[in-house]
């Protein structure tokens, strides 16, 4: 059974918060352990001792454990941090998550998990991993229910120990049972997902099971009981041909923008030159990449320039998917210091960038000054409203200073939505990976009638529109 065939079977299954669908987290929500970045972040910090380090190869080691085998693990991995606050093992967690944790979400466990949230079933995380290693992602996914293995804490510090047992083989099943007894929920007609040989039992209590990227045990007990089988794209490893496209788009990238750049100044043509250059190499990217777009409302890209066309930020491949979409008469913004940057600076330069000052002017509207010129000379600008790439297709809060713009210079709003840029190129990748990548640019709003006491409101809807269309499938 394919992802797109689970996806239309929870898009037409009973709705509402009686169903539920609990999915495991280590190897089911992301590729591979969130145990792996935390074990390598001790011995880089020099924090683990040899007795933890000789603890870590023997676990490494076995290829099968029952619950007190399990319990007696975490016992002692606990047992490093007895006395230290709750909160510094909470900071530890959520810097390992937005450092390593979050580029290895699965894609299509993101999918799984929307769809039932737009059904309005209860999503649960179930996992015998600490509540601490669990509850970065579950707010990423906007999951607020976990049902996880925790740890003792008193006035503020760990103790060492548990609190019960771990939620390993049968003592997930049964947290689950007893989590669907309190909440209402029918688990015959819930779903759970899981990768592992010992999330057996879990699987068994749910009438929809879904075996995602299961282990070899795991497989033959979903063959012989007739569950689906699903194996997500990996996001911690890469094939060699995909290396090989992405060392050849590279390549393409440097020569087209290299020769753009010695057109321009042969022929004194710059930005045209500079526009061609972008155009093509980015093209260029995308093919050699393997890499398709495939837009919706492409027509409001045309129709309303001068604009500020706004985009969420997934990837450092939006850029080269905006150049081939806009593909002239627009540009971006950039900080002062890279007008000076070697190589891209001059590119920059070339293509118009509105290069803003941000420490040495007195207001936000004064910064925005060479922006609102672009508009009103009739180049359209392209923004990023979250400042930054986020993790994952959950957006980060909207900033104020694109709406300032185009409020100042008269022009509409474009949302540009970049659905799943992130599935080609994780953030904190350079790594080109093929697939289609989906495109919704909606409807120009405008702004004529906004004012400055409106704004916050008005920021909020946008972004809500943004969210809306990221969370369901694109057509």
């Amino acid at each position: 059974m394919s992802l797109d065939e689970v996806l239309a079977a929870i898009e037409s299954a009973p709705s509402g918060s009686a169903i539920g669908a609990f999915f495991d987290f280590d190897g089911t929500l992301i590729d591979g352990y969130s145990a792996v970045p935390y074990i390598t972040d001790r011995l880089r910090h020099g924090a683990m001792g040899l007795d933890e380090a000789a603890d870590v190869v023997r676990f490494a080691m076995r290829r099968h454990m029952d619950e007190s085998e399990f319990a007696n693990v975490l016992d002692r991995s606990l047992a490093v941090w007895r006395g230290h606050p709750d909160s510094e093992v909470v900071a530890l967690w959520q810097r390992l998550f937005r450092e390593k944790i979050a580029a290895r979400l699965y894609p299509e466990a993101w999918k799984l998990v929307k769809a039932h949230q737009r059904r309005g079933h209860t999503v649960v995380i179930a996992s015998s991993a600490l509540d601490y290693q669990v509850a970065p992602i579950a707010e990423e996914l906007g999951i607020t229910d976990r049902l996880c293995t925790r740890a003792e804490v008193h006035e503020g510090r760990l103790t060492g120990a548990l609190v019960g047992a771990p939620l390993w083989g049968r003592g997930k099943a049964d947290a689950v049972v007893a989590f669907a007894s309190a909440r209402g929920i029918a688990l015959a007609q819930s779903h759970a997902y899981a990768n592992g040989n010992e999330d057996v039992a879990f699987l068994q209590v749910v009438g929809h099971a879904h075996a995602a990227n299961p282990q070899p045990a795991l497989r033959r007990v979903a063959a012989d009981a007739g569950w689906p089988v699903l194996q997500f794209v990996p996001r911690s490893r890469t094939s060699p041909a995909a290396l090989a496209r992405t060392l050849g788009a590279y390549s393409t990238l440097a020569a087209t923008a290299l020769g753009g750049l010695a057109w321009g100044i042969t022929t004194g043509r710059r930005r045209a030159a500079a526009e061609t250059a972008t155009r093509v190499s980015s093209e260029a990217v995308l093919g050699l990449g393997g890499i398709d777009v495939a837009v919706t409302g492409e027509a409001h890209l045309w129709a309303h320039r001068p604009a500020v066309f706004l985009f969420n930020h997934q990837s450092s491949l939006d850029a080269y998917v905006l150049f081939s979409l806009l593909k002239h008469g627009a540009t971006a913004v950039a900080k002062k210091e890279m007008a000076n940057a070697p190589l891209i600076g001059p590119l920059l330069q070339a293509l118009d960038f509105a290069f803003i000052d941000r420490g040495n002017t007195p207001s936000a509207i004064a910064t925005m000054q060479p922006a609102v010129d672009r508009l009103r000379n009739g180049l359209s600008i392209v923004v990023a409203p979250e400042g930054t790439r986020s993790r994952s297709p959950r957006l980060g809060r909207f900033r104020k200073g694109a709406f300032h713009l185009a409020m100042q210079a008269g022009v509409p709003l474009v949302p540009i939505v970049l659905h799943n840029t992130y599935e080609m190129m994780p953030r904190g990748s350079m790594l080109l990976r093929p697939g289609t990548v989906r495109v919704s640019v909606l409807p120009p709003v405008d702004v004529s009638d906004w004012t400055t006491g409106s704004l916050d409101g008005h920021v909020a809807d946008i972004q809500a529109l943004f969210q809306r269309a990221l969370d369901r499938p694109p057509e």
